[in-house]
């Protein structure tokens, strides 16, 4: 059993106000592996105090010494890579092949992106007018970050807030605490001073409501559900905070006929099946040119039934279990309204896999003739369920990618290059990625409409944890 009751808060780690046990799950077996506290409001006042009283200090420390500090902490986390695949893949249920390759990856990838990008940063420039600009940093930060892709939004909010000279307070969430601890660990173990970071376990409506409505909190940073990133927003408004918001999606994938149908269709399948489904940004609706429709469900369908699903801990390709028995019970209702609704249901279903009495664990789940008005096409199921929807036309084609309260990612899979950019030009969403060309690292993360607001990763990353001073000079002076 993994006793973790403390918060880390000043450079320490210190007992809760209000001790309340909280048990953490191993979504592949269900039984308990570990126990953390839930935080309260003061809870939140005791961190908030400590990043309050280190801002003045890290504020003002020059950019090469931040960076050092940054540098410090990726040869730590380089150094406890495993431990932090272990425990991904132990509180979310990750297969160990894929946290080894992505979940723990990010860690390097996001902060060596981050600090590339760091170099260019202006932090003084001198405007066409004769005005001088100056980027500051804006102050506390509050960050809340979700469950599926735990160290990925950790680091895209943490780094930067160090980076520019933020100090900060993370509220992981209640259901993989374990990895955001851990990294704590590193950023203490990497000398960063005290109160410059710190971390508060507990539930959204309680600790991230007291973080989102503290008025010594600048601004809030939270990814996560549509729902939790409204309510966010809604209780920075009195403060007026600034607010980033990187929320759900009901991402298009739009197959033409002339795509390499044997390779794209495969593999924008297995994208989804990518860590069960629970990626915001999954291209969950497969828009399919009529003329190779059939070919496409079948080529969908034996995607699905090649899919081995099973124990995350060993090694190899396979997809794991959902996160908890709340988000199980989630995608098993939508599949059975799917079904409901009369989707023509081509692989997979309601339940459990073969074999598998035990765990979280979805069927991988194609279905065919959906309509972009039924529930399964227009609410994001963050599970391993694809729906396949026909066209006739370009035109049509791109009226329905668009036909969503989302925005965050879109797919093109065509052989036309000067087809593929004007499809994606009239896509309004943040993100297109082309035949499978991938999103890297330094690069903007983010979308449109109800997908949230600004973007996470690279230079953009950067700025949106900067202010803007203008210092206007009379004009004798020289800036």
């Amino acid at each position: 059993m993994i006793e973790r009751r403390q918060f880390y808060i000043d450079g320490a780690w210190i007992d809760p106000v209000t001790p309340r046990d909280h048990a953490v799950i191993d979504p592949a077996t269900e039984e308990q592996i570990g126990v953390i506290s839930l935080g309260t409001a003061a809870d939140i006042d005791r961190a908030v105090a400590a990043a309050n009283r280190a801002f003045p200090l890290w504020s003002t420390t020059s950019p090469a010494e931040r960076r050092a500090a940054c540098e410090r902490l990726l040869a730590v986390y380089k150094r406890r890579y495993d431990e932090m695949v272990e425990t991904i893949t132990l509180e979310l249920g990750a297969p160990a092949t894929m946290c080894q390759g992505q979940q723990a990856d990010v860690g390097i990838g996001h902060l060596e992106g981050f600090l590339a990008a760091f170099d260019r940063l202006k932090w003084r420039e001198v405007l066409p007018n004769g005005d001088t600009m100056l980027r500051e940093p804006i102050g506390v930060c509050g960050l809340i970050t979700p469950w599926n892709w735990p160290m990925n939004q950790i680091v895209l909010k943490v780094i930067p807030a160090l980076l520019t000279g933020c100090t900060a307070v993370l509220k992981p969430s209640e259901l993989t605490p374990l990895n955001a601890m851990l990294y704590a660990e590193m950023i203490h173990e990497a000398g960063i001073p005290a109160g410059v970071f710190n971390l508060v376990n507990g539930t959204g409506p309680e600790v991230g409501a007291a973080l989102s409505r503290h008025p010594d909190v600048q601004m809030m940073s939270f990814t996560g559900s549509t729902r939790g990133g409204t309510a966010v927003a809604q209780d920075a408004a009195p403060s007026v905070k600034r607010v980033t918001l990187e929320l759900g999606g009901k991402s298009p994938n739009i197959v033409f006929a002339d795509a390499d149908l044997e390779a794209r269709v495969p593999a924008s399948i297995r994208e989804v099946f990518n860590n069960t489904g629970q990626s915001c940004d999954a291209p969950t609706r497969m828009l399919v040119e009529r003329s190779v429709y059939d070919q496409v469900v079948n080529l969908a369908r034996e995607t699905a039934e090649a899919q081995e699903v099973g124990d995350p801990k060993q090694e190899g390709d396979r997809m794991g279990p959902l996160v908890s028995d709340t988000q199980f019970g989630r995608v098993q209702a939508l599949i059975e309204a799917g079904v409901a609704e009369g989707a023509r249901l081509v692989a997979g279903g309601p339940g459990r896999p073969a074999g598998l009495s035990e765990g979280y664990f979805a069927r991988p789940t194609i279905f065919a003739d959906v309509s972009n008005d039924m529930r399964i096409a227009r609410e994001e199921i963050f599970g391993p369920v694809v729906c396949l929807i026909p066209f006739d036309t370009e035109e049509e084609a791109i009226k329905i990618a668009n036909d969503t309260p989302y925005g965050l990612a879109a797919y093109v899979q065509t052989g036309n290059r000067e087809r593929a950019e004007r499809v994606a030009s009239r896509l309004r969403a943040g993100m297109v990625h082309i035949n499978g060309g991938p999103h890297r690292y330094g690069s903007p993360f983010g979308g449109y409409k109800q997908s949230g607001n600004g973007r996470e990763g690279g230079l953009l990353g950067l700025e949106d944890f900067l202010e803007i001073k203008t210092l206007h000079f009379p004009e004798s002076a020289t800036a």
